[in-house]
C-alpha cells in the first residue's frame, strides 16, 4: 500500500540528515523517495549512517534541487548556512513544500544576517516572512497553512522554550542572561579542533560568548511572542557530551507576581503540548530527552530585587531531534495535515 505523501531529503549525510532519514524510514504516511548530497554519491545510507545499514535500498544521489524535487510533496533541506538559500529559489520554483533546517531564512533582517552568519544573504528577499518559523509551540497555525517553513536552531529553541511562557503572557523584558551547555554533535559531522574528542571529553569550554548566531533568532521570537525590550546575554559551552542541550536563564518579572502564579503559568502553557513537558516533580535533565522529541521545561522562582523578581528557567532537548530534524518533521507533519507526532513519538532511552 503506496503512502499519501512523498518526501526528498537535500544534504542527507550529516548527523541531521541520518535523523531525518530514520525518522521518515518509519513514518506511516511519508514516503522518502530520495536523498541527495555531495559525499558519498552512489553509495548506500549505511556508508554514512551505520544505524541504517540494510534499512533502505536508498542511495546518496548526487543531483540538482529541481531533480530532487520533482513529484515530491515537501522537500528538507539538511544544509549548512548559505548554501542553503542558494538552492531555495530553485526549488521554490518546483512548487514543492520546502523545510529548511539551516539559519538562512528564520531572521527577518538581511544585516542582522551579515552580523552574525559572516556574510550577505544569498537570497534577501526571501525575508520578508516567506519562510513562516517553525516552532509549533509558537507558531503551529501558521505552520500548517505554510508552504515554506525555516526550522529553528537548537539553542534557540532550547531557550525559546524556557522563557516563552513568560513572554506569551507580557510578563518578559529587559535583560536575559542564559548560559547554554551543548554536546559535540551540535557542531556538524565534520571533526574540527573545538569537537575533537581528546580535547571535549573531559572539558568544558566556551565559544562564541555574547556572540551565537542564535541570540537575534531568540530575540526576535520572543519579540512575536509579546516580550518587550530583550536584551538577551547568552554564553554557549561545549561540554562532553555527544547529544544534548540544557540551557539556564535568569529573568526578571515584575515583584507583584508571585511564585504560585509563575508555576502556574508554566504547567497551563504546555498542558497540551505534545512534546514539551514540565516535570512535576523535578528540573529537566538531558538524559531524559536525549534520543527524543521531547523537551523539559522547569522554573524557579527566587527573591525579589529592586523591585523586580528572579526567575530561573530550565530547559533542556536533543539537539539533533527537538533541536533539530525531529522538529522540522514535526512541522512537515502540520503542514501536511497530518498528525505532528507521527513518527515522533518514541521516548528515547534511560539512562
Amino acid at each position: 500500500m503506496s503512502k499519501r505523501y512523498k518526501a526528498a531529503i537535500i544534504g542527507g549525510s550529516g548527523y541531521g540528515g541520518a535523523e531525518l532519514i530514520r525518522r521518515l524510514l518509519g513514518h506511516p504516511d511519508v514516503e522518502l523517495v530520495r536523498v541527495a548530497s555531495v559525499d558519498f554519491i552512489g553509495e548506500p545510507l549505511g556508508a554514512a549512517h551505520p544505524n541504517l545499514e540494510g534499512r533502505s535500498d536508498l542511495r546518496f544521489l548526487g543531483i540538482t534541487p529541481a531533480e530532487a524535487a520533482q513529484g515530491m510533496d515537501v522537500v528538507l533541506l539538511g544544509l549548512p548556512h548559505k548554501v542553503s538559500a542558494q538552492k531555495v529559489p530553485e526549488l521554490m520554483a518546483t512548487g514543492t513544500r520546502i523545510v529548511d533546517l539551516s539559519g538562512d531564512f528564520r531572521l527577518r533582517d538581511a544585516a542582522v544576517y551579515e552580523r552574525y552568519y559572516g556574510g550577505k544573504h544569498p537570497a534577501p528577499e526571501k525575508l520578508d516572512g516567506t519562510f513562516v518559523y517553525g516552532l509549533p509551540e509558537l507558531n503551529r497555525d501558521a505552520i500548517r497553512k505554510a508552504r515554506y517553513v525555516a526550522s529553528p536552531g537548537c539553542f534557540a529553541t532550547t531557550i525559546t522554550l524556557g522563557l516563552l511562557p513568560l513572554a506569551k503572557a507580557g510578563w518578559l523584558s529587559g535583560a536575559i542572561e542564559t548560559v547554554g551547555i551543548t554536546g559535540s554533535s551540535g557542531s556538524g559531522v565534520a571533526p574540527s579542533a573545538g569537537t575533537h574528542h581528546p580535547v571535549r571529553a573531559n572539558n568544558l569550554r566556551t565559544y562564541k560568548p555574547l556572540d551565537h548566531q542564535h541570540i537575534p533568532e531568540i530575540v526576535e521570537t520572543l519579540g512575536f511572542a509579546g516580550a518587550k525590550g530583550l536584551d538577551l546575554r547568552f554564553v554557549p559551552v561545549s561540554a562532553p557530551l555527544s547529544r544534548g542541550i540544557f540551557a539556564t536563564s535568569f529573568a526578571h518579572v515584575d515583584e507583584k507576581i508571585g511564585e504560585a502564579a509563575i508555576k502556574a503559568l508554566y504547567a497551563e502553557a504546555y498542558a497540551n503540548e505534545p512534546f514539551v513537558r514540565v516535570p512535576a516533580k523535578r528540573l529537566p535533565e538531558v538524559v531524559a530527552v536525549s534520543g527524543s522529541n521531547y523537551a523539559e521545561v522547569g522554573v524557579q522562582v527566587g527573591s525579589v530585587e529592586n523591585g523586580r523578581r528572579v526567575v530561573a528557567c530550565f530547559s533542556a532537548l536533543d539537539n539533533l531531534i527537538k533541536g533539530g530534524a525531529g522538529q522540522a518533521i514535526q512541522s512537515m507533519n502540520l503542514m501536511l495535515g497530518l498528525d505532528e507526532r507521527a513518527t515522533l513519538e518514541d521516548p528515547g532511552g534511560w539512562p
